[in-house]
Formats: structure tokens, sequence, C-alpha cells
């Protein structure tokens, strides 16, 4: 008998070159930075932010290596594709803190050519070539919550 998948509803409708250039900004700043993925996303089309926790202030030469790293990659036109495990499958592979209490025992897996993959519902681009040039117009460092928040846009 034939299953059928059953995924969680999804309330908002992203953008989906902003949306996968997010998972791209994630994973530069995991192996950049050792942290974590974003602990706030506010992802928009004319202009998005992230805050990560980090101990210290990224140095404007930092800045600018974060900045080439992820036009790098989206340079070298990845395929986004999806796959769908169960949730037991995703343990030990992925941070399930995230999920919503009620998620459906099927989650979505979103992959950025061999660079990145997550538990996605949004939506995304078939490939990095569709994403455009990311550029960070501001960034602000909240030392007592060591929380870095970058704006940013596509051009």
């Amino acid at each position: 008998m034939e299953q059928t998948i059953q995924l969680n509803e999804h309330n908002k409708q992203e953008y989906p070159p902003m949306h996968t250039c997010e998972h791209i900004i994630n994973q530069t700043m995991i192996r950049l930075f050792g942290c974590g993925r974003s602990v706030s996303a506010h992802i928009e089309r004319k202009k998005s932010k992230l805050d990560y926790r980090l101990t210290a202030c990224p140095t404007e030469e930092q800045i600018k290596n974060l900045e080439n790293a992820v036009n790098q990659i989206i340079m070298q036109h990845l395929p986004v594709t999806t796959e769908f495990i169960t949730q037991e499958e995703a343990k030990g592979r992925f941070d399930l803190k995230r999920l919503p209490e009620d998620a459906s025992e099927t989650v979505r897996v979103v992959k950025v050519g061999d660079y990145d993959e997550c538990l996605c519902i949004g939506t995304h681009v078939a490939n990095t070539s569709e994403i455009g040039t990311f550029k960070i117009i501001s960034h602000d460092w909240d030392g007592e919550n060591k929380r870095w928040r970058i704006r940013f846009k596509l051009v």
C-alpha cells in the first residue's frame, strides 16, 4: 500500500531566492564561526535579517569573508533538492528542538548541493543560480546577549 506523506502546514510564503540564501548563510556561519544556525530569522523579498549567537562581534574582514564565501557557493550553481524522512531517521542527523510539538512523523530535508542540508518546509529555488548576489547591508552586535544581527539583500 502506498503511504501518503503528511507534512505540517506552512503559514508563511517566503521569497524562494532569499530563503535559499538563508540556508547557505547558515552553513557558512557554521563553517566560518563554529556557531549554530541562526537563532532568529526574518526573511523578506527586499531585505532580511538573521541573528546568531557568537562569543564576539565579527571583524569587518570576517564579515567580508562571510559575504564572499556565500557568493562563491551561490555561483557554483548547486541544485536545491528535497527528500522526505521520518523523525526517527532525522535524530542525530538534525537538531529536532525547533520542530513543533505536533510535527508530522514525516519531515522534509532541503539540500543545497553537498553544501548544506536541514529540515525545512519553506519554498526554495531549484538551483543557486536563481539567487543573485548576497550583500550584507548592515550588522550590529549585542554584547550583553552575545547576539550578532546581519541585514542583507539580494542584488
